[in-house]
Formats: structure tokens, sequence, C-alpha cells
């Protein structure tokens, strides 16, 4: 187990020598010449992307988005198929880019490759305003606990989470065996959770800026727990290409550097998450 991870963190920086998915550079050349960037993220995970009262896709990600389609001069399109698929990897250049708030594990270095970190954010347990008996993370033992079908929160709650992401702080579980329910979106586990503690599910694992946003718009939620873990959030795309990966890799950097980050991060979430 701990060589596989240990290989897992070393893809993160380092372009595999074996058979790469993409060969170098194919995806720069295919999006210069169509003129398009391809997004590919959720549409249901406020305030980084979601679907506003317009109907528009809007949010923290999209405008990251939107600044590196204009730093590489094309257009965006943007598809939000389920996390699954976006997580499995083997795009097979349906999608260029994922900003989507994808925390690497050492599964999904497997089949992805991540060039940059773009924000942290540290990962809560919330349960329904009225909950008496869940008081932190020590008390969830024995209970249901909803999460994002594929997200870390999954991997949190079986004990398996690691992040091999170079100085990720790691995990720990101060609990016992928990029944996890995953849910193709959270916005469907938070409407079970709206219901009542032990209902449908007792609590929900989420990033604790979605958990306060969901917080601030119904007033039916709360926050229990401290930090569970630091989620590092890095930019991913399709493995085995590091001309575009030292792109993408370029282009965050740079959008940091000129303050276009903490801009997008401020105007979403009131406080600059970048780094």
């Amino acid at each position: 187990m701990f060589r596989r991870i240990a290989l897992a963190a070393a893809l993160f920086f380092a372009v595999p020598a074996v058979a790469p998915v993409a060969q170098a550079g194919a995806i720069l050349d295919r999006i210069t010449a169509k003129g398009e960037l391809k997004l590919v993220l959720l549409n249901d995970y406020p305030p980084f992307s979601f679907i506003n009262d317009k109907n528009e896709l809007a949010g923290f990600d999209i405008d990251v988005a939107k600044a590196v389609a204009a730093k590489l001069g094309v257009k965006l399109s943007i598809d939000t198929p389920a996390w699954e698929v976006i997580a499995a990897g083997n795009w097979h250049g349906r999608w260029d880019i994922c900003i989507c708030s994808m925390t690497p594990t050492a599964e999904r270095a497997e089949v992805l490759d991540f060039p940059v970190k773009y924000y942290d954010s540290p990962a809560v347990l919330a349960v329904h305003k009225d909950e008496t008996r869940i008081k932190g993370i020590g008390d969830i033992s024995g209970k249901s606990i909803a999460v994002q079908a594929g997200a870390s929160y999954e991997s949190y709650l079986q004990k398996s989470l690691k992040i091999p992401a170079p100085g990720a702080e790691q995990p720990t579980f101060p609990f016992d065996k928990v029944t996890v329910v995953p849910y193709e979106t959270e916005t469907v586990a938070f409407q079970d959770l709206a219901l009542g503690g032990g209902k449908r599910v007792d609590g929900v694992i989420t990033n604790f800026v979605t958990a306060k946003e969901r917080i601030d718009a119904t007033k039916l939620f709360k926050i229990v727990s401290d930090k569970l873990y630091v989620e590092p959030n890095w930019v991913a795309v399709e493995k085995g290409d590091p001309a575009w990966s030292a792109k993408v890799k370029a282009v965050i950097e740079g959008l940091k550097a000129d303050g276009t980050l903490s801009a997008i991060s401020k105007k979403w979430i009131g406080i600059d998450i970048t780094g």
C-alpha cells in the first residue's frame, strides 16, 4: 500500500515514463487549433460551481476557468457529468481541464495529472440545526453520513484517505465504523439532511465553504467539527501530456501573481483561499 501511494505522489510532478495516455503537446495543440478550452466540473457545488437564478453556470471555479481561457486566447465550453466520471480519468479528449475543486488522492493520481494547486479548504461535518446526538466527529460512529459519491470524503469515512500531494496534512480518523451514504449530488444529500437528523442521514461531510453557503442560504444546518483535514484542491488534466501540464501550471501561477485568483476568491467567498 505504501509503495502504491509513494508512486502516486511521484506522478504529480513527474511525467510517466511508460505508456503515456496523451502525446506530449497534443492537448495544447488541439485547444489552439479549435480555439476552445473544454472544462469539466460539477453544476451543484456552490459557491464553486452552480446554476444561478439566470439558469447560467456561475461560481469560483467557473470564473477561474474563464480567466484561464482568456489567458490562452480561446473560448470556454463546459460539461457537467457525474463526479465519478470526471474522477475516473481516461477522458480520451472529451475534456481538456478540470478546474473543479478536486483533491488529489493516490487513486486519482494513477489516472489524472495534477499540475498545480489553486486553493485550500478544510473538510467539515455538517448536521441538522436541531441535532443533539452529534457534537463532533467522534460522535458519528454507527451513524449514516452522506457524501458526494466518489469524493475524498467517502475515502475519509472508510479510513482509507491518503493525500499524496507534497506537504499535505494527512487525516486522522477519530471514529468507529459508519454507514457511508453516497449521493450523486450534494444538493440531494442536504435536502435529505433537511428532513432532520436520523430521518435519512445523520450528517454530511463536505467542504467548509460549501457547507457555509448552504447554512447561510437555508438556516437548517450547522457545522459541528473543526477541520477534519485540509483539502488541497488542484487543477486536473488528462494524463501524460507534459507540455499541457506545464502550460496550465504557468497560467495558474500567473493568475496568482497578478492577483486574479485572489480577487475571484474574495468575490465568491469573501476571503482569499488561494494561498
